[in-house]
């Protein structure tokens, strides 16, 4: 038993249709849109729609020749949220046929695992087993997705903050353990913490450039999929926070850090058969704030939150939240990885410098596929990207 690595051969792409935006203006369908598109030349894509309206309306805003295509398929399947990553289904491949592995969802520690809003999602990944008529592999570690990074040959990388926070009660042999019978991992790789603007919202706002304190979007506390990713099986692209952004950004100085005591932990760790891994730095974009607003979807969430510092949400004023950002947060797939830009027009010059800069980095590690880097930051404000919103299923 193992799980498959993102860069292994695919029989499909599972995204789910987006229900809201996170922002005004900023389309969360039409990321979708782009990324089916880009998807569809390479690899059968399943688009999961929570209710009759949504496949309606799917039919209706998607291009036709996306619905006519039949490397295109719609799903009806019930669902809150749309990061496919986090409660879709982890397929693994056992005794040569696929089969899932049935974690729970607390929400990313938001909600109870018994929550209403969190048992929906969470039941997602068995209600596709149950439609592609394959088994399951229930557990009652709470893990999502975009936590954990395979490498296919039975190496996983971890995160300290995440996995322990959802699973206060287990020690690390036993999460361990959990992933050796449920993913078939026989070695780990335990990394400390991930970005700082991927931390917890309820913690409470952090310092941002400029003096201001700004809030994180709904963020995971620190999903490995942000700052470090498996090109190949040796392979292990890292983030890198450039020296210019030291001075005046202080999310960038606990990045540096956080990420400084990462590459010490990757620089000493071995795979499973005892070699050392090739790692690759990929810049960080520079911190990107917005003033939310009252009526933001994601604005009333924050507002109704607990906040562990102590202080009171601002009700009915605007908020300056931090873009959940990353050009570690690629989809691979056949033939294809398609990455996250930033530059848009009238913006710095340096931001399309970093953008160029990220995307000859995963030419020069995916040398035989083509890459792509798409304006995901509709998906940014609500706390991940674009390999957030989608989940692979691997080729037998």
């Amino acid at each position: 038993m193992r799980a498959p690595a993102e860069f292994e051969p695919q029989q499909a792409v599972w995204l789910m249709y987006p229900q809201s935006d996170h922002v005004e203006e900023y389309s969360n369908v039409e990321v979708t849109a782009e990324i089916i598109r880009q998807l569809l030349p390479h690899v059968r894509v399943k688009l999961v729609v929570a209710n009759d309206s949504l496949l309606t309306l799917a039919k209706k805003t998607l291009p036709s020749d996306f619905i006519k295509n039949t490397n295109f398929e719609l799903i009806k399947i019930p669902y809150n949220e749309y990061w496919a990553r986090d409660m879709g289904p982890a397929f693994i491949i056992k005794n040569k046929k696929l089969a899932v592995a049935d974690f729970q969802f607390n929400t990313w520690g938001y909600y109870d695992t018994l929550a209403a809003y969190a048992q929906l999602d969470e039941k997602l990944d068995e209600r596709v087993a149950a439609i592609m008529n394959i088994n399951t592999i229930p557990t009652s570690l709470i893990s999502e997705g975009g936590g954990h990074e395979s490498n296919g040959k039975g190496t996983l990388m971890l995160v300290e903050a995440v996995e322990m926070g959802r699973n206060p009660g287990l020690t690390k042999a036993q999460i361990e353990a959990e992933y050796t019978r449920t993913l078939g991992a026989t070695h780990f790789i335990w990394l400390k913490q991930g970005v700082h603007e991927d931390d917890h919202t309820h913690l409470g706002a952090i310092d941002a450039p400029g003096g201001v304190k700004a809030y994180t979007v709904l963020t995971t506390n620190g999903h490995v999929d942000e700052f470090a990713r498996f090109a190949d099986a040796q392979t292990i692209l890292l983030a890198e926070i450039d020296s210019t952004d030291l001075a005046d950004d202080p999310i960038a100085r606990e990045n540096h850090r956080r990420i400084a005591e990462n590459l010490r932990i990757l620089e000493a760790a071995r795979d499973q058969d005892g070699k050392p891994f090739r790692i690759v730095r990929m810049p960080m974009p520079k911190t990107i704030l917005w003033k939310m607003q009252p009526g933001d979807p994601v604005y009333q969430l924050i507002s109704e939150m607990e906040f562990e510092d102590g202080h009171t949400f601002p009700q009915g004023q605007e908020i300056d939240v931090v873009a959940a950002a990353s050009y570690l947060n690629f989809l691979i797939s056949n033939g294809i990885v398609i990455g996250q830009k930033y530059w848009r027009e009238g913006l710095d010059p340096e931001i399309k410098e970093r953008d160029e800069a990220a995307r000859r980095i995963l030419q020069q590690v995916f040398p035989d596929r083509k890459i792509v880097m798409l304006d995901a930051l509709p998906v940014n404000w609500g706390g991940g990207g674009i390999h957030c919103i989608t989940i692979h299923e691997p080729k037998i």
